[in-house]
């Protein structure tokens, strides 16, 4: 079925757009890009014109095959149920709970906690704030990839995980986390970067990155 080409709605730096990027990307989907800036304007996902497609007023929120979805981990498994192929959730049942498992530590356990809304409200604590959130989680998760990982978060072959845990890491190095602790979370994080798909999505190539900010 010949569709329109997918839009996503995206911020260069956002963490959850990133997730989605990567998807897309693995996935060999071509799509066009609407950046929506965060800081801009007061914040241009609070315009009128954004609300109507996503109420939470965040980004990522992807138009595709006649409708609009929002939150970056129900886009994946859109994508994932339509356009089964490259695989992103495992067959095995055990390691599939895994995936999910490690994606909602990390999409519900630390991203939030971090998010430029929260930190707003937070002042001049912002940077150990977001440091103690990031840091709390990566201990948590650092324990928990000794037991799943392989040369990826589980096992070897790259899954929606995978997606979470690089923009991630990227946050955490942008708040000046200390990731010595963490030889586990590091050494995927370097072997996914090292992925073409991981690459394109990546903030510093997106048409919205800021000419300082580009690869």
């Amino acid at each position: 079925m010949a569709s329109e080409k997918p839009i996503l709605y995206s911020y260069y730096r956002s963490s959850c757009s990133w997730r989605v990027r990567i998807a897309l990307a693995l996935k060999g989907i071509a799509y066009d890009q609407v950046p929506v800036n965060l800081l801009k304007d007061g914040g241009q996902q609070f315009s009128a014109e954004f609300k109507a497609l996503n109420p939470m007023k965040q980004v990522p929120a992807l138009k595709i095959d006649g409708i609009i979805l929002s939150q970056s981990l129900a886009i994946i498994h859109y994508l994932e149920e339509t356009r089964p192929n490259p695989r992103l959730l495992p067959q095995d049942p055990k390691k599939r709970a895994q995936v999910r498992m490690i994606s909602d530590h990390i999409v519900s356990g630390i991203q939030p906690l971090q998010n430029l809304s929260i930190l707003e409200q937070m002042g001049e604590k912002k940077m150990e704030w977001a440091q103690h959130y990031i840091t709390s989680g990566f201990q948590a998760l650092e324990q928990i990839l000794q037991h799943t990982a392989g040369r990826y978060c589980v096992g070897d072959e790259v899954s929606m995980a995978d997606l979470c845990l690089v923009p991630q890491v990227f946050n955490a190095e942008r708040y000046k986390v200390d990731l010595a602790p963490y030889p586990t979370i590091t050494k995927i994080n370097k072997a996914l970067l090292e992925l073409e798909a991981f690459k394109v999505s990546h903030p510093s190539r997106q048409p919205d990155t800021p000419t300082e900010m580009r690869a």
